[in-house]
């Protein structure tokens, strides 16, 4: 992966973490995601005109990707209603590179020499590890932990699916965006079915914090989109789960969650990861 591509996919980790954390702590978490996927949506339906629209030949995996989409943008505010933000975004976020790049290896040809794949292993054990818990390096919340890792199935699906269609697309940008806009618009309308009265009382309050998230959801899949055209799948999503040191950051310093000696061994895997992830032979 070249220089500019691991700067961007790092700043899209950053983004994803942010985000990540306004759902956990915003109140009513699957209200607090369906306000942001609508301003994620609305987003993407301004920069619409300005991008191609993706190539027939990408739709159905476009229509794959955004139920995908949708069915995460559920599954993981019920991990955040049951477990610790510096839990189940480390086991949701590190088991999809291993996911993805079993899946790019499977259904894309994508097979990983073997240092860049010891990179994604170190990245996968590096990010799942810091689900322990701090003080004791025991796991104690296995419904939540359950939910985390539906959420990191989705997760690997969804950027599977979604990196195969931008390179189908013919504008992986333009893939991008118009799946945002589905995925965002079902996630509202669903939503609203389910929680009509929080979703009204988050539009009645300070909307600014949805609508940064929004911003920041968007920005991050975009770029992680891109980066897929032109990158290893795995490659690139494991680059992406680095947001777990932002995460980590956030639950210690924010959230006061607690930061003990999983989280230092955990980092250190990590960055070896990043390093051999960008490895050339």
């Amino acid at each position: 992966m070249s220089v500019e591509i691991t700067l961007v996919v790092l700043l899209a980790a950053f983004f994803n973490a942010s985000w990540n954390a306004i759902v956990k702590v915003g109140g009513d978490r699957i209200a607090v995601m369906a306000v942001i996927t609508l301003f994620g949506s609305l987003i993407s339906a301004f920069a619409l005109p300005f991008v191609p629209l993706p190539d027939a030949a990408s739709w159905p995996l476009l229509v794959l990707a955004i139920l995908i989409h949708t069915a995460y943008h559920f599954c993981l505010p019920l991990a955040y209603h049951h477990g610790d933000f510096g839990q189940v975004y480390p086991i949701a976020r590190g088991s999809a590179p291993l996911l993805v790049t079993l899946g790019a290896a499977v259904f894309a040809g994508e097979v990983l020499s073997f240092l860049p794949l010891l990179g994604v292993l170190f990245l996968g054990s590096g990010v799942m590890s810091l689900a322990f818990d701090t003080r004791t390096g025991v796991t104690k919340n296995p419904r939540a932990i359950l939910l985390a890792l539906g959420t990191g199935v989705l997760i690997a699906s969804y950027t599977l699916v979604g990196g195969l269609g931008a390179r189908q697309a013919g504008s992986a940008l333009g893939f991008a965006i118009c799946l945002t806009i589905g995925n965002g618009l079902l996630t509202f309308l669903i939503a609203v079915a389910w929680k009509y009265k929080a979703i009204k009382a988050i539009a009645c309050g300070n909307l600014l914090p949805a609508a940064l998230g929004g911003g920041m959801q968007v920005g991050a899949y975009w770029i992680v989109i891109w980066a897929m055209a032109y990158a290893p799948l795995g490659m690139v999503s494991a680059l992406r789960e680095t947001s777990v040191l932002f995460a980590a950051l956030i639950s210690t310093l924010i959230l006061k969650e607690g930061f003990g000696v999983w989280r230092f061994v955990s980092s250190g895997l990590i960055a070896c990861g990043i390093a051999l992830t960008r490895y050339k032979p």
